[in-house]
């Protein structure tokens, strides 16, 4: 029987295990599999906006910020995946499905405490943008790099500055889905406030740290991947992983 210890309104899980991961991606599999068309469509920006980005920045000369925008989009995708949290969440509960109740949860409860937390997405995604334009200027600022990227990218003072940048980007993006791998979706399912959420989420995380980091990397790799071959990937991937977020929080708390 799986370990469990209370904090705040809930009970959290001790000993998620790597099967509690499978389990719950073949279940965003079927959610995504059994309504398509929602996932495609909250997809769908995030493909039309990243090839927006990359045309609009390769015209004006600043392709170079196309390799921060990339690295900081895991910070986003929890966030974007609110609606993808709330098909499954009426699929589980044999609840009808229709526009109108899935673009209705991107409100929340009507108590604000979901659009408080997209605040803070977005505020930490614009601190990471203001990171890195320092990182760059820190290695490169001198270097009139523009957007001609070819050969200065395998300088030393690029490899030096794709190397720091890295490192601080996987610190910030791994604070961030700490406080929001489990606090959306519970804000989606749950009348709480974001503090209660956010300190439930980081009680997972603490609780089983060897499965939500797996979780973290799985999440950063597959969503990096899925942006290489013109973004398409993120049709499927984002999708797939918006829901299995959703049946992971299932399986790491219970509420009283």
């Amino acid at each position: 029987m799986m370990a469990q210890s209370a904090i705040a309104p809930v009970t959290l899980a001790q000993q998620l295990t790597v099967k509690d991961v499978r389990n719950a991606l073949k279940a965003g599999w079927q959610d995504f599999a059994a309504c398509p068309v929602y996932g495609l469509f909250f997809a769908a920006f995030y493909v039309v906006g990243g090839l927006g980005l990359v045309y609009g920045l390769s015209r004006m000369g600043q392709g170079w910020w196309l390799i921060p925008i990339m690295a900081g989009f895991p910070l986003l995708a929890p966030f974007s995946a609110v609606g993808l949290y709330e098909v499954s969440r009426r699929r589980e509960a044999g609840l009808p499905i229709g526009w109108r109740g899935v673009l209705g949860a991107l409100g929340g409860k009507g108590d604000e405490q979901l659009i408080l937390m997209g605040a803070i997405v977005f505020v930490a995604f614009s601190f990471w943008m203001i990171l890195a334009h320092g990182i760059f200027a820190i290695f490169l600022g001198e270097s009139g790099i523009g957007g001609q990227t070819g050969g200065l990218l395998l300088s030393p003072d690029a490899i030096m500055m794709l190397l720091v940048g890295s490192a601080v980007g996987g610190i910030f993006a791994l604070g961030l889905f700490a406080i929001t791998v489990v606090s959306l979706p519970m804000l989606v399912d749950r009348e709480v406030d974001f503090i209660t959420a956010i300190i439930v989420s980081l009680g997972v995380v603490r609780s089983n740290k060897r499965v939500m980091m797996g979780w973290a990397l799985l999440v950063a790799v597959t969503l990096t991947l899925a942006m290489l071959p013109f973004f398409a990937g993120l049709l499927v991937v984002l999708p797939v992983l918006g829901h299995a977020t959703w049946h992971l929080y299932r399986r790491a708390v219970n509420h009283a």
